[in-house]
């Protein structure tokens, strides 16, 4: 998100009378960080919910985030003297916000492909890896391209291994979103082997006991920062400076060395073949804090921290489908009362709407309203976004079940309306409208529930909601079944109370002869 606008000449006599100060105070390393702190921040994005070692929460304090490549941008911020500020984003929206300006770059594991490069600029190389074979230690031990004929092997999705796998048809192929899915199915059985990049296979396969690395390197992998395409130059020129520095001076070495991730195409990348005197410490408290501790009882510790990070995702997955449904039941009403009394054309459109809303995916509706739209100058906050998308999606339903209920409603109340002198408008919204709001009010409470799961969906527009909060928390200590029955718990205590009102209001709007006594 840049910003263009030139300082106003006081605020521009201000700072060089700060930075004077600063100097004269401090001396000229003071005035440096002054002027570090006036920068501009840059914004950079990844996928920090299941993206070990890359960036992701820290299992110790999840309110942090750790990763060799949150260090490693850490580093470039100094080495740039400029702050650089963190945004999330689900990894399949990563390059749609990148490319829409939500942030400046990207880094997270982004392999640098011919394919690649025809829709993103790369900044120069800052990792390069090969691709490693995992299998279980008591299955078949596949250590070649060669062995893995005939089995079922797995990868991530849209990656160099999936195109290496591809081009033999003589290999079953299954893909992943998730690393901890691929590794999950690999220890059950479902899979014989994985191939995938050599930092995912050290911190999953290798902190797995059932698991184990085997075979040789295979293959050349190079990571690099994404920048729009035909973008930010200049900003990219000085990232690529930066890491050159970070290369020269060793702090890039230093970085991989404690995340136990230095690897011979590194060194020969920069030509640095020394030994620091550094240990792995980043690898050695993961390790440490993903296997030296068990038991209920510390299961329950983890859990109770879990607790505060689950009650603001349900505070947003509740406010997002409060205002969602209430777009979905106004707009809802409106394209019913369209379709039965508007004039032909507007009765027309309102069923056109209807049917393309009910006939495409929701998922698809929210990534073009907050991808799509603002090609034609329409941008909205991701949480706007998710209101507007799930509420208008919703107002199809509701709009049917709106529809239903006014005709359900007997004809002779509109006759009758209209003999006491009411106006057209006057009957359907004294008489009619709140006939039919009582016959649908069981439906329309379904549907809210219905809603609120589906809210789910706007995690990929960088919402952390409930099913991403889950997805980050089970991924990172591999535990789906308690952290899966916490979020659970927690979207039916979010419905209960809301089936609860809509019985107290069915009592107050029901006819006085179907009441129970």
């Amino acid at each position: 998100m840049k910003n263009t606008a030139q300082p106003r000449p006081r605020r521009l006599l201000g700072a060089l009378f700060g930075l004077l100060g600063a100097f004269l105070v401090l001396g000229a390393p003071g005035m440096a960080q002054t002027a570090h702190a006036q920068s501009k921040p840059f914004h950079w994005a990844a996928d920090s919910s299941a993206d070990v070692p890359y960036t992701f929460h820290d299992l110790k304090d999840q309110s942090k985030l750790t990763g060799f490549e949150y260090d490693l941008m850490q580093e470039l911020s100094r080495h740039m003297g400029a702050p650089l500020d963190f945004i999330n984003n689900d990894w399949d929206g990563l390059i749609p916000g990148l490319q829409r300006g939500l942030y400046d770059m990207v880094i997270c594991g982004i392999e640098m492909t011919d394919e690649h490069a025809e829709g993103i600029d790369f900044s120069v190389p800052y990792y390069i890896t090969s691709e490693r074979l995992v299998v279980r230690r008591k299955g078949k031990q596949l250590t070649t391209m060669a062995d893995l004929e005939g089995h079922t092997v797995g990868t991530i999705k849209d990656t160099q291994a999936e195109r290496m796998l591809t081009n033999n048809t003589k290999i079953s192929l299954r893909t992943y979103d998730e690393e901890t899915d691929a590794f999950m199915d690999l220890a059950n059985g479902r899979t014989d082997a994985i191939l995938i990049d050599g930092p995912i296979a050290k911190y999953y396969g290798e902190t797995n006991p059932a698991l184990h690395i085997v075979g040789e390197p295979i293959g050349r992998v190079q990571y690099g920062i994404a920048f729009a395409k035909g973008q930010n130059k200049d900003l990219r020129e000085r990232v690529n400076a930066a890491l050159m520095a970070m290369q020269q001076d060793g702090s890039l070495h230093h970085i991989l060395v404690r995340w136990d991730l230095w690897t011979p195409e590194m060194a020969q990348l920069t030509n640095d073949h020394t030994q620091p005197n550094v240990t792995a410490v980043a690898w050695n408290n993961y390790v440490a804090e993903l296997q030296g501790k068990g038991g209920w009882r510390v299961k329950l510790e983890r859990y109770a921290g879990f607790v505060p990070q689950l009650v603001k995702a349900a505070g947003l997955t509740l406010l997002v489908s409060l205002c969602a449904m209430v777009l979905a039941v106004g707009l809802g009403l409106g394209l019913a009362l369209l379709r039965l009394y508007g004039p032909r054309p507007l009765a027309w459109l309102a069923a056109t709407y209807v049917e393309l809303v009910r006939g495409t995916p929701l998922l698809i509706q929210v990534l073009f309203i907050f991808y799509g739209l603002p090609e034609f100058g329409i941008s909205m906050s991701p949480f706007v976004a998710g209101v507007v998308s799930l509420g208008m999606n919703y107002a199809a339903y509701e709009a049917e079940n709106y529809r239903a209920g006014l005709q359900s409603v007997a004809h002779g109340q509109m006759e009758a309306a209209l003999a006491l002198n009411m106006t057209h408008p006057q009957a359907l919204r004294y008489v009619l409208v709140p006939q039919a709001f009582r016959l649908v009010m069981p439906v329309m409470t379904n549907d809210f529930i219905s809603l609120l799961k589906d809210s789910s969906l706007v995690s990929v527009i960088t919402l952390t909601e409930l099913t991403q909060t889950y997805i980050r928390l089970s991924s990172a200590y591999f535990d789906y079944f308690g952290t899966g029955l916490m979020v659970g718990a927690a979207y039916l205590l979010l419905g209960l109370p809301f089936v609860r009102l809509a019985r107290l209001a069915e009592k107050r709007l029901a006819m006085p002869h179907t009441r129970r006594r």
